[in-house]
């Protein structure tokens, strides 16, 4: 019971929302936060209970749901997906501390907030292919509200675009769904059985249905050329929605190969590594380019995702020990890091109402405590050493880097690109924001708050002790990588 209690406590929650009384926006608060709260201190159990020398699936709850098409109520937790629960409940926790400056509806956007959480939550636990697609798309209705109600001057065009980008998507990926339920024998939409019959699909199916399948995953992360919704739904989001957006939506897309395309389908993931490789490449360079061309500072942000996304999908493409961790370990560090950054940018937004990078100046001197804690943040996010991002984005090129192939590694030297240019445009941001000459336009910015403090801070000290004990986040997921590398056998780009 104990992942039923983790998934569905933020939706019982937000039912019982519903039952407030109009204008008790505080108790509306506290209730979404205790949801939130639970949910955190039972994944955080999960996470304790956790055997991280076993393989395979652990907490596991199985029960008949609808039998006539062989749809079970399946979950389980493994290296794949123990770090990306954890990171999910404490993200949502964050963000709805953070979201306590809402003032329009509140209800209704905690409501959404909290299904949200569920969504997310079911998609890393599902074990079961329906039940995996449900879960997916619950996802999709509360963020296209919460963009679309809560968001900026172009709120509805982003909210819009994000809700066709992704249904279509998920479009695809249902075809994909249903053709391996037809195929299988017997039928069957259970993960673990069909990465069992594998081996019965033909080459031609599984390339097939891994393209099908990547449309809807690709969509999620999102992969060049899918990302253009990617930085119109950042730049309107309400800040704690930008924080789930990069922290744990785009996880989803990368989660998903991992959990379906490299059990199921074995033959095209290795087929198809090389192209995935040259996506991660220029997800990558032409991330950290468009990032640097930006002024806008959330703009900036969420190209940055989409390079930092592209190191998850070189370290994916590598089919390595050392590119598959560093590949985990990326998905958890980017949450962490860019859920930071864009909580930082909502607390001089809220102040400033202006993210233009142009437009600051010295702020290093009028909001010391604040510049620092953006600092680390940036650093982590740049892959500075004795920081999380560093271990990550450095496992993902050494695994990409061992392997005995001369395009891979000629990808990988070429993906370095984006590193530097990483380096570049943040130093640049850090230049015209923080130091120089006091802006006077900004003489009256006040200091971070304690409530934003509470929010940024756990990933700030998060950030830190990943940076000297990677092993904490790495050794999660190092036998169940092992235990797909083995399935994978010679496959190999």
């Amino acid at each position: 019971m104990l992942l039923t209690l983790v998934t569905f406590i933020p939706f019982i929650g937000g039912l019982a929302l519903l039952f407030i009384p109009k204008g008790k926006d505080n108790l509306v608060r506290g209730v979404a936060t205790a949801a939130a709260a639970v949910s955190l201190v039972l994944s955080v159990i999960v996470l304790l209970g956790y055997d991280k020398s076993i393989a395979g699936m652990q907490f596991i709850e199985q029960c008949n749901w609808i039998p006539s098409l062989n749809v079970t109520y399946f979950l389980g937790v493994d290296g794949l997906s123990i770090a990306m629960l954890v990171l999910t409940t404490l993200l949502s926790l964050i963000s709805v501390i953070y979201s306590y400056n809402i003032t329009s509806r509140v209800k209704e956007y905690f409501f959404f907030f909290l299904l949200l959480e569920t969504g997310m939550l079911g998609v890393f636990v599902a074990l079961d292919f329906f039940l995996f697609y449900v879960f997916w798309e619950i996802t999709l209705v509360p963020m296209y509200f919460l963009i679309g109600i809560w968001g900026g001057p172009r709120k509805e065009y982003a909210a819009i675009k994000f809700f066709l980008y992704t249904l279509f998507g998920s479009v695809i990926m249902l075809l994909g769904i249903i053709a391996l339920y037809f195929t299988s024998a017997p039928h069957t939409f259970n993960m673990l059985e069909l990465a069992k019959q594998a081996p019965l699909f033909t080459k031609i199916f599984q390339n097939v249905i891994y393209v099908a399948l990547f449309i809807g995953f690709a969509i999620k992360v999102p992969v060049f050329p899918f990302h253009t919704w990617l930085p119109d739904a950042h730049v309107e989001a309400p800040t704690a929605v930008s924080v789930i957006l990069a922290g744990v939506l785009l996880k989803m897309g990368t989660y998903g190969m991992l959990r379906v395309s490299f059990s199921i389908l074995p033959q095209a993931v290795a087929y198809f590594a090389i192209p995935l490789a040259v996506l991660a490449m220029i997800n990558i360079v032409y991330g950290a380019y468009c990032a640097m061309a930006q002024k806008d500072l959330k703009k900036m942000i969420a190209y940055s995702s989409i390079n930092h996304m592209g190191y998850v999908l070189l370290g994916m493409a590598a089919m390595t020990t050392a590119g598959m961790n560093g590949a985990i370990f990326q998905m958890f560090n980017h949450g962490i890091i860019t859920g930071a950054l864009f909580l930082l940018v909502g607390v001089v937004y809220d102040r400033a109402h202006t993210r233009d990078i142009e437009g600051f100046g010295g702020l290093g001197s009028i909001m010391p405590v604040y510049t620092g804690i953006m600092m680390v943040a940036v650093f982590a996010s740049l892959g500075l050493p004795g920081l999380a991002g560093f271990w990550s984005e450095f496992m993902c090129f050494l695994g990409a880097f061992q392997v005995q192939n001369t395009w891979m590694k000629l990808i990988t030297g070429f993906s370095a690109i984006g590193i530097i240019v990483t380096a570049a445009y943040f130093l640049v941001m850090i230049q015209k924001v923080f130091l120089g000459p006091v802006n006077e336009k900004w003489k009256g910015l006040p200091e971070i708050n304690t409530r934003e403090l509470i929010a940024v801070l756990p990933l700030i000290v998060i950030m830190i002790v990943l940076g000297f004990l990677p092993r904490i986040v790495m050794e999660l997921s190092s036998a169940s990588v092992a235990s797909m590398l083995n399935t994978l056998g010679t496959l190999k780009p």
